[in-house]
């Protein structure tokens, strides 16, 4: 049995002393991050790359010069943690997989900071959940909704954070032993759309729910009344919540929809063919870039890979440029003329099969992946 790690979010009600600690903290690890990284392209320009132990250092005068007392009102990991997520971002630029790390900006409105358990063999953890409270570093007992009755593994760090809503939240990175759970041994090939969600090789369609869409009015709506708004004013503030409240029931709504079919797939399946597909150059598409955004294929495939690996799925992707729309399932015969996305339904002239420009995709992704994994 391995360990892995998983995450759960909880929404935490903290009353108004410990909101002015969260606060507090988000102001804190801002600033800590904003010295560190101004003290490293200090020294880089003079010849003297540094890395984390340089700023930890750093840390220390800081906290110890009399003029920066304020830190010490903080848990002082999630302090060094801000260095090491920094340190972190240098390591990423200098291999290519990030752009250059930038200055935090205190009217952002999506807030957080990272703090550890520490030692996990402690008779009493800094992070711990006890009934319907969730104890944390500096802040106590903490109100939470909790949505898991029974939580397997260790508590490694823990992640609070405020959305634009204005709502606090709560994720832990748990250490847990690996557990396979059953799936009903189906097959099945994916092919997804923007019309209908996804096409299965069993001829079943999933409607695209396209809740931006849905919603689009009553965000132009909201973003009217801001626009109306004195910048920076208390009712400018007021009303900017309303808009990212309507964001996050659109984003809850998504990830509701996704979530619930990734695990059905997951439980029914055994071998599942998707395609392999270039979303981040599709967005690039004006024309298309809302739809694609709002179906968000990249997040439901994303579910499908960590979902399947607890459920002993095998999920099998198929070439981009497979030309799954135009070959007849039946007899492989490619008819050109399906490459205009306007037919919907065709008849192949080789053995008259009468073919859905979806679900025989489907089937030849299908098809395909068997064949790729044999």
């Amino acid at each position: 049995v391995s360990l892995l790690f998983k995450g759960l979010r909880f929404r935490i009600y903290p009353y108004k002393m410990q909101q002015k600690q969260i606060q507090h903290s988000f102001g804190c690890c801002r600033y800590v991050y904003y010295e560190g990284l101004a003290f490293r392209q200090e020294q880089y320009e003079c010849g003297n790359p540094i890395g984390y132990n340089e700023t930890w250092r750093l840390l220390y005068k800081l906290k110890h010069d009399g003029e920066h007392n304020w830190l010490k009102d903080v848990d002082t990991t999630a302090l060094q943690q801000c260095l090491r997520d920094l340190d972190k971002g240098y390591k990423n630029f200098f291999n290519k997989i990030a752009k250059y790390p930038k200055f935090k900006s205190k009217h952002n409105h999506n807030m957080s900071y990272r703090t550890n358990n520490g030692n996990y063999q402690r008779k009493e953890q800094l992070i711990m959940i006890k009934g319907n409270y969730i104890k944390l570093p500096k802040l106590g007992y903490v109100k939470a909704k909790i949505t898991y009755n029974d939580i397997d593994g260790v508590i490694k760090n823990a992640t609070i954070s405020q959305v634009p809503s204005g709502k606090y939240f709560v994720s832990l990175c748990i250490d847990y032993e690996d557990k396979i759970y059953n799936n009903n041994g189906g097959m099945i090939g994916l092919d997804v759309g923007i019309k209908d969600f996804c096409i299965d090789s069993n001829g079943n369609k999933i409607e695209n729910p396209k809740y931006l869409s849905k919603s689009l009015d009553k965000l132009k709506k909201e973003h009217k009344k801001l626009s109306k708004k004195k910048l920076g004013s208390k009712n400018w503030d007021k009303q900017r919540i309303k808009v990212a409240r309507v964001y996050e029931h659109i984003t809850n709504q998504r990830n509701d929809f996704l979530q619930k079919l990734s695990t059905t797939l997951v439980r029914e399946n055994q071998i599942i063919c998707v395609e392999d597909l270039n979303v981040s150059g599709m967005v690039k598409n004006h024309k298309l870039a809302r739809s694609i955004s709002d179906v968000s294929w990249s997040k439901f495939f994303d579910m499908l890979d960590y979902k399947a690996y607890s459920h002993g799925t095998e999920i099998i992707k198929v070439p981009r440029f497979y030309a799954s729309s135009q070959i007849c399932s039946n007899c492989s015969y490619q008819n050109t003329e399906t490459k205009d996305l306007s037919v919907r339904k065709w008849i192949c002239p080789k053995c008259g099969t009468i073919h859905d420009r979806d679900i025989n995709a489907a089937i030849n992704i299908l098809h395909k992946g068997l064949e790729i994994r044999e």
